[in-house]
């Protein structure tokens, strides 16, 4: 089952802790954004897959922009 894991609020992609074909468990961190001089971290949910990071460090997201799609 595919999951999209989107961005909660405007803020920049501070770093990125994973890449495409590497399999994730609940509570790993995948990235951190910053907004307003706080890093927060972007937790998966539910265990899979990474099949796609829709995001670079530097770029800027908005709210519902997807970051990442997991199988």
């Amino acid at each position: 089952m595919e999951q999209t894991i989107r961005a909660e609020m405007v803020a920049s992609v501070h770093s990125i802790m994973s890449e495409v074909g590497i399999s994730v468990v609940a509570g790993d961190t995948l990235m951190i954004l910053e907004s307003m001089k706080m890093e927060i971290p972007v937790v998966v949910e539910a265990p899979g897959i990474i099949r796609e990071i829709s995001v670079q460090p530097g770029d800027v997201v908005r709210e519902g922009d997807v970051l990442v799609i997991l199988d």
